[in-house]
């Protein structure tokens, strides 16, 4: 019952959909981060079951090693018991003779009792290596999952990154266009422009009456020559 429990454990976080979890996420970088303390600390618990089970499996070998090993050592003590008790019969001992073949015959049985031993083994030790064989492979696929957990989460973690160092140039981006210094600039140079025309039209009007003051000169001129020819028209006549 606990092999089948450690199984499907292993079973149901190999077969975890990663992209699935995280599209379903509120923050997939908070839930990444919750995943791969949990993964890790199932793989923990996981490698602890899959080691005592391989551990079990491997005392279980060794008794049946024991096993086949006693039923061996038994099969040479009968053999040597029957040579014996052959021997004996050969040289006319016969109730010595027998005692060896008694003897032949417990050893016999204890090899048999070995060899039942044995082949108790046998199906316990093949259940248990296919056991270990998928605890194993999924302990394999559970460590993969986490590779791949932990390679989402630092490829979210760059992307979030970036996408903030981007929002921080568009923001800063819209701040320029709402406060483009170049508008305050076009405003200085339309007052510029303004002082300059002003100056310019100061310098006409000055320009303007200082003409109307050499016309002035001019007209005075002429009017002081025509009365000197006029005086002197006077001085030929008289």
């Amino acid at each position: 019952m606990a092999q089948q429990s450690i199984l499907g454990r292993i079973s149901q976080l190999a077969r975890a959909n990663i992209n699935s979890l995280i599209d379903s996420a509120e923050d997939p970088q908070k839930m990444l981060d919750q995943m791969v303390r949990d993964y890790t600390s199932n793989i923990g618990e996981a490698e602890d079951a899959v080691a005592t089970n391989i551990g079990n499996l491997r005392l279980l070998e060794e008794d049946a090693e024991e096993a086949r090993k006693a039923s061996v050592e038994w099969g040479s003590k009968a053999a040597a018991a029957s040579k014996k008790a052959d021997e004996l019969r050969a040289a006319g001992q016969t109730d010595e003779a027998d005692k060896f073949d008694n003897l032949a015959r417990v050893a016999l049985q204890k090899q048999l009792d070995f060899d039942a031993q044995v082949k108790r083994f046998e199906p316990t030790i093949a259940q248990q290596t296919q056991v270990v064989e998928q605890l194993k492979t999924g302990l394999n696929q559970m460590r993969l999952k986490l590779d791949q957990l932990k390679s989402k989460r630092d490829e979210l973690v760059s992307r979030d990154k970036l996408a903030k160092a981007q929002s921080q140039v568009h923001d800063a981006l819209k701040s320029v266009d709402v406060l483009d210094p170049t508008s305050e600039v076009s405003r200085f140079e339309e007052k510029v422009r303004r002082e300059e025309a002003r100056v310019k039209g100061q310098q006409e009007l000055a320009a303007s009456s200082l003409d109307a003051q050499f016309d002035s000169l001019e007209d005075d001129a002429n009017k002081a020559e025509v009365e000197a020819r006029l005086a002197a028209l006077k001085g030929k006549s008289s």
